[in-house]
């Protein structure tokens, strides 16, 4: 141990000694290891790390299998299985002790004006005890909290709300929380470090599912409804059964389980396809995350980029250890020939490297703090608050350790025996010129220059698709003008309206906004464009034998449009006149008349809705006809779209969304539709949100890609031009007397510069033709991430190589520069 410690001091004062070589190894190391760190921290917390619930590897969580047939109402990102099938499921189950059911919601705190949303959770009432956790003040839920119709069920919120909402107050069960109007008496706080099951989302409060009534109006919701999709189930493995064993039970009642719960509102040939439907089941250990679908593959290949920039960096500080063991060659030398070992020489020399790791990742720890906190901070929006748990965990620190014992290794073992191989005699021959410096050496120098160049290439072109995808996107032409649009969307609960005034309350709504506001236009919409949400039905042309076409629906208003910026190609816009009891008219859009008609003019032309079984089919007659526009995101083909009017809906609902166009600051746009709203009602909840803003959040996975592609790349570029530049400098150091002999010979300067500059573009050649073959072979990994380009995409990549090769050949140039003024009689002088 003592000579451990011994050749750590040693170490570290010969990194003292050269302070700019130490400064620069481990500022590179650093960010190496820290971008390498953040990034599996993020994999680590996303898709590894286990739930903090009491064992969680006996979790299970169930699922339809990826083929499965279904239609419905889909009213949460927790939409799974519909109540039917969860009382169908706990009647039936044999393989787990307990199951439980959630599903996400989010609750307004407000009572009345602008909205401020709380994360919450509908659970069952076993679903606090089946995790194990405990409630730190007050009581859980039991499962005789959550029975049908139940009156007055009570609320549990999480440690943080608690802290944040009510102050950490002790006596928090003698008070109340509001949820979208309705008071809530909270019975309890869940232990701190809970958030739920969900990776990506943290719970504020819960209530039972069996408080879902008390949110609709009497006899709606989502409990007596078979098509309304809402709810996700786990299960507790019973002690002995395997998630084998537990899919082989399942597989055996699923289909009772379709039986029983099959709407009586599909059709026979959708009926036959649900009957047929599969249950699957995985581990729950994990939780379940719509965040690690999106994100898993972005990523990995985040992790592998960040990688590569490692690699980059060793081989940049292999060089540089290179160049040291050719200045200390003589120190070496005479050290072997009094004695040392070679295998102690080598340890020495691994400690210094060694050191130089572990401070780079000790710096390098720190950043991936800052740098995964401000990832989750870059996707984090005011209509996503993600949450993210990351903790330190022994994946996390074993990684670190890993990567800084690798690098190690990497850059410090194969100078280390260069450094030791060569013959004490041979050095003392060599007058102190170093004979270590020879071609073997040099040679290895170039093979790390033409490694850091493929790589960095890799990164570069990589960076430049991921750029140039995000451009696309931005570059793409929605069908509407999103500058100016503001999306006020309006909760007529508190009102309890009924609903033969809904409509109308709509347009004073309308009127009042438009007028308070200033709007240049506005209109009325059920579902803003790139906003993630849908409706399908099947459609097909009146009296056509046809395939029916799979169709979007939305419900607008009179004025929406122009609003807009969408412009008609024939036909009207809805008026007043398209009421309840006028015939039912539609909108429709240039790819539903080239689907639907065949590519005619299908204004005056009428077409089918297929409806449940309960109900007939519904016939339109199309009015307008509208340009193309994006549905649910700008990656999308243009979709069949039909568009019915808002005064032509039977059964409103208790919400509604207004866009209106403005140039007027948001601030001030915000008091004053604020102000509307309250005119009407002053219970009424109200949200904003900016429509060139919701599309930049559609495209939140594409600017994170193109930013830390980009950001990798420049780096990777720069760390490979260094090297390229350190080998190019070192070469002319180690030619000084050639090439002052060659000038005292009357070699020109051009001449010199060209003999120079050959040696950078024999180096860059080889390494931009093995990073071609690279980059074209790493590319087909990022072809689901990138849009309207090719994986090799020639432009792309010869874009790069210009590039890397422009930057790198200017880089070079100042070494050849330098030698081609050197002074004949100084270099010949040290001969």
């Amino acid at each position: 141990m003592g000579r451990y410690l011994g050749d750590l001091r040693f170490a570290l004062r010969q990194l003292r000694l050269n302070p700019t070589f130490t400064a620069v190894a481990v500022l590179s190391l650093a960010l190496g290891i820290g971008a390498n760190t953040a990034i599996f921290q993020l994999i680590d917390a996303i898709r590894l790390r286990s739930l903090p619930v009491g064992s969680p590897q006996e979790l299970a969580y169930l699922d339809f299998t990826k083929d499965a047939k279904r239609s419905g109402w889909w009213s949460t990102r927790s939409a799974t299985f519909t109540s039917a099938q969860w009382d169908s499921l706990r009647a039936h189950q044999a393989a787990f002790s307990g199951v439980m059911a959630w599903s996400a919601q989010q609750f307004n705190l407000t009572e009345g004006g602008k909205a401020r949303y709380a994360e919450g959770l509908f659970v069952s009432g076993d679903f606090f005890n089946l995790l194990h956790i405990p409630a730190s003040v007050g009581r859980v839920f039991t499962a005789q909290d959550d029975q049908p119709g139940c009156g007055s069920p009570g609320a549990v919120i999480s440690d943080s709300f608690w802290r944040g909402e009510f102050g950490g107050d002790p006596a928090v069960t003698n008070r109340n929380v509001r949820l979208d109007g309705r008071l809530f008496p909270v019975i309890g706080v869940t232990a701190p470090g809970f958030f739920g099951v969900e990776i990506g989302h943290r719970f504020d409060v819960a209530v039972p599912t069996c408080s879902d009534p008390m949110f609709w109006e009497p006899g709606k919701g989502r409990i007596p409804t078979r098509t309304a999709w809402w709810l996700s189930i786990m299960g507790r493995l019973k002690p002995g059964w395997t998630l084998e064993r537990a899919k082989a039970q399942i597989d055996t009642i699923a289909p009772a389980i379709m039986r029983e719960s099959l709407p009586s509102s599909y059709r026979a040939d959708g009926a036959r396809k649900f009957l047929a439907n599969k249950l699957t089941v995985t581990s729950g250990a994990t939780g379940v995350s719509g965040l690690r679908r999106q994100y898993e593959d972005p990523l990995w290949i985040l992790l592998a980029t960040t990688g590569l920039v490692l690699l980059i960096a060793c081989a940049n500080l292999a060089n540089l250890l290179l160049a040291r063991a050719s200045v200390r060659e003589r120190e070496i030398a005479v050290r072997q020939a009094i004695g040392a070992s070679r295998a102690r020489l080598i340890g020495q020399l691994l400690s210094e490297s060694m050191l130089l790791a572990l401070l780079g990742a000790a710096l390098g720890a720190a950043l991936a703090a800052l740098l995964s906190r401000g990832l989750i901070a870059f996707l984090t929006t005011e209509g996503n608050h993600m949450f993210v748990g990351l903790g330190i965990d022994w994946r996390v620190l074993g990684f670190t350790a890993a990567i800084a014992i690798a690098t190690c290794l990497l850059f410090g073992l194969a100078p280390a025996l260069r450094a030791t191989r060569v013959s004490p005699a041979s050095v003392m021959r060599a007058s102190g010129r170093g004979l270590t410096a020879g071609r073997e050496r040099f040679s290895l120098r170039r093979a790390l220059v033409v490694a850091q160049v493929a790589m960095s290439l890799v990164l570069l072109a990589g960076a430049m698709l991921f750029v140039r995808s995000l451009q696309k996107l931005l570059a793409v032409d929605p069908g509407f003008r999103p500058e100016g649009i503001v999306a006020v969307s309006v909760d007529y609960r508190a009102a309890h309206y009924p609903k033969e005034r809904i409509l109308e309350v709509r347009r004073q709504m309308l009127e009042k906004l438009r007028l308070r506001t200033g709007a240049i236009s506005a209109g009325e919409i059920s579902m803003t464009p790139v906003s993630g949400s849908g409706w399908d039905q099947n459609t097909w042309a009146e009296g056509a034998a046809g395939p029916r076409v799979d169709t979007m629906f939305n419900r607008s208003g009179p004025g929406y449009f122009r609003t807009m910026g969408t412009s008609f190609v024939a036909g009207r816009d809805f008026d007043e006149h398209d009421t309840l009891t006028a015939p039912k008219v539609a909108i429709v859009n240039e790819e539903f008349a080239r689907r639907i008609f065949h590519g005619k003019n299908p204004v005056g032309r009428s077409f089918r809705r297929e409806e449940s079984a309960e109900k007939p089919d519904s016939l339109f007659l199309v009015v307008g006809l509208v340009r193309n526009t994006k549905y649910y995101e700008l990656r999308e083909d243009f979709r069949p779209i039909a568009f019915v009017p808002a005064g032509q809906d039977d059964d409103p609902g208790h919400g509604e969304t207004f866009v209106l166009r403005t140039n007027a600051p948001l601030g001030e746009f915000f008091h004053a539709a604020e102000g509307a709203v309250a005119e009407i009602h002053p219970g009424l909840g109200i949200d904003f949100r900016v429509l060139t803003t919701q599309i930049q959040e559609s495209l939140m996975r594409d600017r994170l890609m193109a930013a830390l592609a980009g950001a990798f790349g420049i780096l990777a570029g720069g760390l490979a031009v260094l090297g390229l530049y350190g080998v190019i400098a070192y070469m002319v150091a180690r030619r000084r007397n050639e090439i002052g002999v060659r000038i005292a010979l009357g070699a020109s300067r051009r001449g010199v510069i060209g003999l120079v500059l050959r040696e950078a573009v024999i180096l860059l050649a080889i390494g931009l033709t093995v990073g071609i073959a690279l980059a074209a072979w790493a590319g087909q990994a990022a072809a689901s991430l990138v849009y309207g380009l090719k994986p090799r995409d020639p432009v792309i990549l010869g874009g790069a190589v210009a590039l890397l090769a422009m930057v790198a050949l200017f880089a070079s140039y100042g070494p050849a520069w330098r030698a081609s003024r050197l002074q004949p009689m100084d270099a010949l002088r040290d001969e």
